[in-house]
């Protein structure tokens, strides 16, 4: 069974800046290890904004071009959220997962932060997304989607293997997402990757990071740090389905769907 090398890029942002946000990944990127994910953080080209029409991009372009050219060149898939017009007034917090190849599927935020008013600047999603590659299944997911363990739940029929959610999550609610994480990873047996901003925004917002990788049992699989900082790990498939085969709980979960 394969192992999966994961690499999460807890970055400082640059508020509203696509194109300085664009080239200091790219920096980043091409100077890193091969890997087989690089995961990035939510808006990841502007900071958390509300300013979506001055900085959507149409249907993602230029930025999922960009992401396109880096997996194809690094070998690796790459994911992150952006601000992204899907049609005439409708804005998404839109997350790209891009293939090796430059093949690509997005995954449109579900749960819209009120607290913030993002609801009023975007379109919420209502359909998650499974991936598939390396014989393993990966459900990415977005910031404010963590506090909601009804929509990250695990089926006992083709689970996935590793949860991962993308953030600008702020140093006050820090505790939150400390906790929430390996909760996520021990009710669904699966690794869960979260990968949090760093630095502070133009707001005065501060992020703490705290990007992490957490396995089956809840049990960190790397060190917690506050400021920016590139983390590999690499996690095993053969050792999570080996758990899985041992406690099986996945198979005692309640049978109930979500219905909108």
């Amino acid at each position: 069974m394969s192992d999966l090398k994961i690499s999460l890029f807890q970055v400082d942002l640059f508020w509203e800046d696509p194109e300085k946000n664009r080239e200091k990944l790219s920096r980043l990127i091409k100077g890193h290890s091969k890997t087989d994910v690089i995961i990035l953080p939510e808006t990841f080209t502007t900071g958390f904004s509300m300013n979506v029409k001055g900085y959507s991009e149409p249907k993602g372009q230029p930025t999922l071009d960009w992401m396109k050219d880096l997996a194809i060149k690094s070998g690796s898939c790459i994911c992150g959220s952006m601000m992204v017009m899907s049609g005439r007034g409708v804005y998404r917090n839109r997350l790209y997962w891009v293939f090796p190849d430059g093949n690509h599927k997005h995954y449109d935020k579900r749960h819209l932060f009120t607290f913030a008013e993002e609801d009023r600047y975007y379109t919420r999603g209502l359909k998650n997304l499974i991936v598939e590659y390396k014989e393993w299944r990966i459900q990415p997911l977005i910031c404010y989607d963590l506090r909601f363990p009804v929509y990250a739940r695990n089926k006992s029929k083709n689970p996935y293997d590793l949860l991962i959610y993308v953030a600008n999550w702020p140093s006050v609610r820090q505790t939150a997402w400390d906790n929430l994480l390996p909760a996520r990873a021990i009710e669904n047996a699966s690794y869960v990757a979260g990968v949090n901003r760093a630095g502070s925004d133009e707001k005065g917002i501060r992020y703490s990071g705290g990007s992490v990788v957490y396995d089956f049992l809840g049990t960190p699989q790397n060190r917690l740090v506050k400021k920016e900082n590139l983390i590999d790990v690499t996690i095993s498939l053969e050792k999570l389905k080996d758990y899985r085969k041992k406690f099986p709980v996945l198979m005692d979960g309640d049978r109930f769907e979500i219905k909108d």
